[in-house]
């Protein structure tokens, strides 16, 4: 069986898959697998390899490539649902790259209801770096993950090798310092810098627009940084930052 969807998987543009048993997955912060499908026994997860716009300066540039890349993501991983239902007549549920996820001031929109990042690891897609990102073992650095949940009984592939080697270079060029910690990301740290137009801004932005005066209000709708959270508004959150993936030297000459 996990022949026959791995070629399914490779015929609609997937990069690679892993398979993992639900007892192999585990996540520190998100919740069990079985809270969100009781029913589930294995995932199943792909992996897509980032385009080089996320090298560009021009963060617009940048991170159109991360939303092309989403949009492919969540393309291949309703047509593996919908191809194990009917196939298999397997009960499916996709799991979101980005958001939806809850937002509160508990996770601070920063916690996924599955961690692809650990389902990935679990399914044999590679493990994580110094920087807390999963290295693929071809991709390197530069790869996200889609999933489906399943009750398909499949086993877990096999572990991937360990490939970071600690040359802390993601920690050196992290602008927000939020690597400081081995085995830690300081989200907030990553948050005001990644994603400069986040909710955090603009919460800031309107309780300063309140107490500013009719002259200062107008200057402040006129200014950039309106115009930018105005843009985030519409397309959700964005990157401005993505040194973490591109400094990474593993893979590289």
């Amino acid at each position: 069986m996990k022949k026959n969807i791995s070629a399914f998987i490779e015929h609609i543009g997937a990069d690679d898959v892993g398979f993992a048993a639900a007892t192999d997955y585990h996540s520190p912060n998100s919740p069990s697998l079985q809270s969100i499908f009781p029913a589930v026994k294995s995932l199943i997860v792909l992996a897509f390899r980032e385009l080089d716009n996320c090298e560009s300066e021009n963060m617009q540039i940048a991170y159109s490539g991360r939303m092309d890349l989403m949009e492919f993501a969540r393309l291949c991983n309703y047509k593996l649902a919908r191809h194990l239902q009917k196939e298999y007549n397997a009960k499916v549920m996709t799991i979101p790259l980005s958001y939806p996820l809850e937002m509160s001031l508990k996770t601070k929109g920063a916690i996924a209801d599955v961690s692809l990042r650990h389902a990935a690891q679990a399914a044999g897609l590679g493990t994580f770096g110094r920087h807390n990102l999963v290295i693929h073992p071809r991709f390197d650095s530069r790869v996200i993950f889609a999933g489906v949940l399943t009750d398909l009984d499949l086993a877990s592939d096999p572990p991937a090798k360990e490939r970071c080697t600690s040359c802390n270079i993601c920690v050196e060029y992290c602008p927000g310092n939020a690597l400081a910690d081995e085995g830690k990301t300081h989200l907030m740290r990553c948050i005001k810098n990644s994603q400069p137009y986040g909710i955090g801004s603009s919460i800031r932005f309107w309780q300063q627009f309140v107490d500013s005066t009719a002259e200062e209000q107008k200057n402040m709708l006129a200014d950039e940084h309106y115009w930018r959270l105005y843009q985030a508004g519409f397309i959700g959150f964005q990157y401005f930052c993505f040194n973490c993936i591109t400094k990474c030297p593993i893979g590289k000459e």
